[in-house]
């Protein structure tokens, strides 16, 4: 439970890392190159994925360049109060919601109960967003599609994880590769600008990179040790630290109303992952 809880304090971490810089989408390829790094000192070392799981893992690398495109955009204009449990909280709800249009396998009555916590939870977070003059559209939508993003590469990376016999190498590989679109299309645009910010951060790139990997490799041990279920229900914790990052590191101001809203989305997603 402890390595559980300090995963999702992690993921929370890098997202505050991208969240506090002037340019959202160079943190955020700094924090993937940071991964990519990392994965390459030990993948040499590391059998292959088998070659079944090769086109998942092709799929994955696009579906993470999305998602972390989508990460970077949608802190452009939000608060990490705000963005960070719409992403991570709706992405159970919807994964829920799918499954039960699309392969009418319908959740349990406590799985409906997530859902419609999930519901209220962002339906406030937008009121009290709204009240305070600080709801926008943009970013808002970009959450939310993020959250789509995250159930894609959940069912992918799944179905890749076990045809690759080697789960480990698979995320590294994936990691390892998402890098390397980022960080060209970010050269490609911003040239001398991205160089710049790449040798003066970096070590917040490995810093982030770090927590990156951390935070799943954290998840996928513990998978190991207790029950998948209860594992994937306790990550959820992360929308927690990240309301706790974002009030005391980036000064954002977090009204009691949005602290509620919050514990709603925690508790639907956790609720929806036990059921």
């Amino acid at each position: 439970m402890v390595a559980v809880l300090f995963g999702a304090l992690l993921h929370a971490v890098w997202n505050a890392l991208v969240r506090a810089a002037s340019d959202k989408f160079l943190n955020t390829v700094l924090v993937v190159g940071g991964a990519g790094v990392w994965t390459a000192c030990w993948l040499p070392f590391a059998p292959a994925p088998a070659a079944e799981s090769w086109p998942y893992l092709i799929a994955s690398v696009f579906i993470h360049v999305a998602y972390f495109s989508f990460v970077a955009l949608s802190y452009r204009n939000a608060d990490l109060s705000f963005v960070y449990p719409i992403m991570r909280g709706s992405a159970p709800a919807l994964s829920a919601v799918v499954v039960a249009v699309l392969v009418h396998e319908s959740p349990s009555p406590s799985g409906w109960l997530g859902v419609l916590l999930v519901s209220l939870g962002i339906i406030v977070l937008s009121g009290d967003s709204w009240r305070s003059g600080m709801l926008r559209f943009s970013p808002t939508a970009l959450a939310l599609t993020n959250a789509g993003v995250i159930v894609i590469y959940t069912i992918v990376d799944g179905v890749g994880a076990r045809l690759s016999q080697h789960p480990v190498s698979y995320t590294g590989w994936m990691f390892f590769l998402t890098a390397i679109p980022l960080l060209v299309v970010s050269f490609a645009k911003q040239g001398e600008k991205a160089a710049k910010h790449l040798r003066f951060n970096w070590g917040k790139g490995l810093i982030g990179g770090a927590c990156t990997l951390g935070s799943y490799g954290l998840a996928l041990w513990a998978m190991t040790q207790a029950p998948i279920a209860l594992v994937a229900a306790l990550r959820e914790t992360s929308v927690i630290f990240g309301t706790v990052i974002a009030a005391v590191f980036l000064k954002e101001h977090v009204s009691p109303l949005r602290y509620l809203s919050i514990l709603a989305v925690t508790a639907g997603a956790i609720t929806i992952k036990m059921s």
